[in-house]
């Protein structure tokens, strides 16, 4: 079994620092190169690690082999090269979401089932002590006869880059690059919603310009069986309030508040209530996903929280079903999306 596993880091934007910092941390991985279209933040970034500087993703990816590719760039800039490095047998971590579609998630998804190397998704937000503490609470049954689910997920629309905007480069808006933590999350304790509805919106102008542009408004409705329901309202926008992400699980007797920093759970009265409070940034997050993947390659039997690509389809494929319902007016289904999953043979691809 190898000490460290030799990677290379794909983007170096705020994120994609995150991730180099943190991997550079655990003491898992040996980084050997760095790439990101910005030359001068390349070659910053290569010298403080003491590694080989890219520009040209294709070229880092050809010209070399690593155990691991660290992926934070965005999906339109490094689909191709995703790809390529896939078939040469790289083991590949990309930050969520894992694709700009479905389709392009299980292209991965194949790819990398048919080399025999793992493609996995990055999610911090599952390794937030918080979400950790949520998940083990529904788990375990202290809630019970669980009858709706909420979220919502307001952030700040500054400071985007233009391709946001663009459904043809980002694949989606503030459902696919916002609101994924929080499907994740909701994926994670529920099973796949039977049935998914939603309505968004953006704040163009007209009615023409809108049909051009990702959404920064939505809501989603969720049907999981006769008995449980969710619903998941998201915004971006540039006036007053921070942002939030929050989850509600409702029980017969019980609610679950789930928090980036808090859990609590109420029963009865106010004296049965109880409280989780964590003070834990982004980089603690970041270590325990990165130590995750390297185990997941080590010791690939042993379980772990790390997403794995197939597990990520059924995020997909709610994504999915919210966007074609968004479109057709009508509740959509996301198992019917995941039949694309099976492979020749009529066998479905493990979820």
């Amino acid at each position: 079994m190898k000490d460290h596993l030799t990677a290379a880091i794909l983007g170096l934007n705020e994120n994609g620092r995150l991730l180099l910092e943190a991997a550079a941390k655990v003491g898992c991985f040996e980084i050997r190169a760095v790439a990101d279209q910005d030359q001068q933040k390349a070659e910053k970034t290569a010298l403080r690690y003491q590694c080989q500087a890219y520009t040209d993703y294709r070229q880092l990816v050809v010209q070399n082999q690593f155990d691991c590719l660290l992926v934070a760039a965005d999906a339109h800039t490094c689909d191709e090269h995703l790809r390529t490095a896939l078939k040469r047998k790289f083991n590949v971590l990309k930050l969520a979401p894992p694709a700009r579609g479905f389709e392009e998630a299980l292209e991965f998804v194949q790819t990398s089932e048919s080399e025999k190397v793992s493609f996995a998704v990055a999610n911090p937000a599952r390794f937030r002590s918080s979400y950790i503490t949520a998940h083990e609470l529904i788990l375990q049954r202290h809630i019970e006869h669980v009858f709706l689910v909420t979220a919502y997920c307001s952030t700040d629309a500054g400071d985007r880059p233009a391709w946001w905007s663009d459904p043809r480069l980002a694949g989606g808006g503030v459902l696919m690059h916002d609101c994924y933590p929080i499907i994740d999350q909701i994926l994670w304790s529920f099973p796949l919603p039977q049935q998914v509805y939603a309505l968004n919106t953006n704040q163009a102008p007209d009615k023409k310009q809108r049909l051009y542009l990702t959404e920064d408004t939505a809501v989603v409705s969720m049907k999981f069986s006769d008995a449980l329901v969710g619903n998941l309202v998201a915004t971006r926008r540039n006036e007053v309030g921070a942002p939030e992400m929050s989850l509600r699980v409702y029980g017969k007797n019980a609610l679950l508040t789930v928090t980036e920093n808090c859990v609590t759970l109420q029963s009865g009265t106010e004296q049965d209530s109880q409280e989780w409070q964590y003070e834990e940034d982004e980089q603690v997050a970041m270590q325990r996903l990165l130590s995750g993947f390297a185990h997941s390659i080590t010791a690939p039997e042993a379980p772990g929280l790390i997403g794995t690509g197939a597990q990520n389809l059924a995020n997909m494929a709610v994504l999915e079903s919210a966007y074609l319902s968004g479109r057709t007016g009508f509740p959509e289904e996301p198992a019917r999306i995941l039949q694309l999953g099976r492979n020749p043979s009529g066998t479905a691809t493990s979820i």
